[in-house]
C-alpha cells in the first residue's frame, strides 16, 4: 500500500506542478471548505506538493517508514485488517492533521496548505510507539538518534515552530498528525503501551 500511496500521491504532484488548475482545486484552504463547502480538500491537499523537495521529502520518510509499519500491521493484525487500519491510519492523518488550522483559519481566504506531511508524520509516529529504540538517521547529526528522543523533540519543535509563524511550513499539521499516529495505533492494539514502557525500561 505504501508504494501505491506514493505512486498516486506522485503522478498527482508532478502533474499539478504545471497545471495551476488542478492545485489550486486540490489544495487545502479553510475558508474554501467553510463558505463553499468544498468538503474534499480535507483529503485532496495532500496530493499536491509545494515542489520537486517538498514531494521527495515526505515520499522518501513516507517509503522508510511505511513498510516497516506494513509489514508491523500484518505481524498485529494479520492480513486484509492490516492493509485496512493501515489505510485508515494514512486517510486519518491526512484528515486530522488540518481540523486545528481549519477551525484557526476559516475565515482567512487566504491560508492554504499543501503537502503529505500530516499522514506521514501519523506513520512515522506509529512506527516509534511500535519500535521506540530503534535508531534514526537525521540530516546533519552525524550519529543515531533513539526514536522516541526525536518523537519527543518533534513534537515540541512543532508547537514552538506552530506558535511562532514565522514560516510557511504547517508545523500543527505536523503535531497533530503524529498525535493521530500514536492515538490510532493505540486504539487498534493497547497493549503496544506496554510494550513501549518495556523496551525504553530494557
Amino acid at each position: 500500500m505504501t508504494i501505491i500511496i506514493i505512486l498516486i500521491t506522485a503522478i498527482i504532484s508532478l502533474i499539478s506542478f504545471n497545471n495551476a488548475d488542478l492545485f489550486n482545486r486540490l489544495k487545502f484552504n479553510a475558508w474554501l471548505i467553510h463558505e463553499r463547502k468544498q468538503s474534499w480538500r480535507f483529503l485532496s491537499y495532500a496530493l499536491v506538493h509545494g515542489g520537486w523537495m517538498h514531494l521527495f521529502i515526505n515520499m522518501f520518510v513516507l517509503y522508510s517508514f511505511g513498510t516497516n509499519i506494513e509489514e508491523s500491521f500484518n505481524y498485529l493484525f494479520g492480513i486484509p485488517q492490516s492493509y485496512i487500519y493501515y489505510g485508515l491510519l494514512y486517510i486519518g492523518g491526512v484528515l486530522f492533521a488540518t481540523l486545528f488550522d481549519y477551525g484557526k483559519h476559516k475565515d482567512d481566504p487566504y491560508y492554504d496548505a499543501v503537502g503529505a506531511s500530516g499522514a506521514v508524520a501519523a506513520v512515522l509516529f506509529a512506527s516509534i510507539l511500535i519500535s521506540p529504540t530503534s535508531s534514526l538517521f537525521i540530516f546533519p547529526i552525524p550519529f543515531p538518534v533513539p526514536a522516541y528522543i526525536f518523537g519527543v523533540l518533534y513534537l515540541i519543535y512543532s508547537v514552538y515552530m506552530g506558535k511562532q509563524g514565522k514560516d510557511n511550513i504547517g508545523h500543527y499539521a505536523h503535531f497533530f498528525g503524529a498525535v493521530f499516529g500514536i492515538v490510532f495505533t493505540l486504539l487498534l492494539k493497547p497493549s503496544l503501551a506496554e510494550n513501549f514502557l518495556h523496551q525504553l525500561l530494557n
